[in-house]
């Protein structure tokens, strides 16, 4: 018994790793260090720099929205997991390596959004499959804290990626390796580093955590059976309306965070006119404030129940923003936004622990595709408000608003909903 048990949390450790090589690519490229020198090196302009990023995470969005719940229920047909990771893992490390060859110039803007692009698909399809791993690879009475200590050890890396590249590459007198600062190749370099941090942090969980069994069903099989199982689950939704309760709440605070992510840097460094070298301490402290939520409210997940935990850090999420779009102090953006870091992990964890708990056991992959879609489906609304807004309004604070509203909307949906453990009474409690 004491060997099955340390094998589990071996394998556990080794799947939460994931999260840790994964937002590497989310913290550095995403949300700070390419989103700034974007905006300032290569874009024309802060305001159509905000419009072109914008429209290109939202068509990301839209596509991952389309695809997932089709992409899951194909893989629930084909049990193992790792492939689909692996596949999509690759996709993401192959273009933010080659984002190094995005130079500081106009004339790279297609080529830096295109990569953009298609990195952000292949790291979120890879999480949607990682998420799905959970439930197989954690007790019930557990799943939170696992959720919770996976979510917060990403923030980590996050942020181990981040004071990498400031103090190894972007703020130093001589880049190493012999990088041209007029090129900007110490910034460019910190790309690379970045797939390379994502594809050694991965190999753990490829290598130990186990994964379902194939179930010998070839893909073209699998296509077919998943269609079926997708209409099937469509025409039976009633059986499954708490879950769609859940992922219109769910969709609606995603946007909202996803839109705080994707315009974070270029919100302080286009109001609050931090440079290259201040967007990345602030983004080393969000991270910082973000892991320790994350893991804080681990614990509060499995003994409140995740719906508890995600109201709990709506409250919070809604407070901090709406200070960071009020104040016009650099300090106060600075308290604020750390603050707000603090309810962004456990939000999100709770999420995938309450879609762990009231999934059916079968449709595990599907369920974390439909998660997908309801965090995706209208993710190019929140960037494409703010940045048309941003530009309507010549103002940032203006744009940003928005995000608030779709917070507290969120609030409202998510109430009504039950928790976890009412839905499984209720599943238990119909089941002949």
């Amino acid at each position: 018994m004491k060997t099955k048990k340390q094998e589990s949390t071996v394998s556990l450790f080794s799947w939460a790793l994931y999260d840790w090589a994964n937002s590497a690519f989310f913290a550095v490229i995403q949300t700070f260090v390419f989103a700034t020198y974007f905006m300032q090196s290569v874009a024309e302009n802060d305001t159509l720099g905000s419009t072109q990023w914008g429209n290109t995470i939202g068509a990301a969005g839209l596509v991952i929205a389309i695809c997932a719940p089709f992409v899951g229920a194909v893989a629930d047909q084909m049990g193992r997991r790792k492939p689909w990771i692996g596949w999509f893992t690759l996709l993401a490390i192959g273009a933010t390596a080659a984002l190094w060859f995005v130079a500081p110039s106009q004339q790279f803007v297609w080529l830096a959004l295109a990569l953009v692009f298609f990195g952000t698909i292949g790291s979120e399809f890879a999480i949607i499959f990682y998420n799905a791993m959970l439930p197989d690879l954690a007790s019930e009475e557990r799943m939170g804290r696992w959720s919770g200590w996976a979510w917060g050890l990403g923030y980590a890396g996050g942020l181990a990626c981040l004071v990498v590249a400031l103090f190894l590459f972007v703020d130093v007198e001589q880049p190493p390796f012999g990088l041209d600062k007029a090129a900007a190749e110490h910034v460019r370099a910190t790309f690379v580093l970045v797939a390379v941090w994502y594809a050694l942090f991965s190999i753990p969980m490829f290598m130990v955590t186990s994964d379902r069994p194939s179930t010998g069903i070839n893909l073209s099989e699998a296509v077919k059976s998943g269609w079926g199982q997708l209409k099937n689950t469509v025409k039976e939704v009633r059986k499954y309306r708490h879950i769609v309760r859940f992922l219109v709440a769910r969709m609606v605070f995603i946007d909202a965070l996803a839109t705080v992510f994707a315009f974070g840097g270029i919100y302080a460094a286009g109001t609050f006119n931090l440079g290259e070298r201040e967007v990345l301490m602030f983004g080393i402290g969000l991270n910082l404030t973000a892991g320790l939520g994350a893991a804080t409210f681990a614990w509060l997940d499995d003994k409140l129940g995740s719906r508890t935990t995600m109201l709990l850090s709506l409250v919070g999420l809604i407070a901090c923003t709406t200070a960071v779009l009020l104040v016009y102090e650099v300090l106060f953006f600075w308290v604020f936004g750390l603050l707000l870091g603090i309810f962004v992990g456990p939000v999100q964890a709770a999420s995938r622990t309450y879609m762990g708990h009231v999934s059916p056991p079968d449709l595990q992959n599907q369920m974390f595709g439909l998660m997908a879609l309801s965090g995706k489906v209208t993710a190019f609304m929140g960037p494409l408000l703010v940045g048309w807004l941003t530009y309507i309004a010549d103002s940032q604070r203006i744009g940003m608003s928005i995000i608030v509203v779709l917070f507290v909307l969120g609030f409202i949906l998510l109430f009504r909903l039950p928790d976890a453990e009412e839905v499984k009474r209720n599943r238990r409690s119909s089941t002949p």
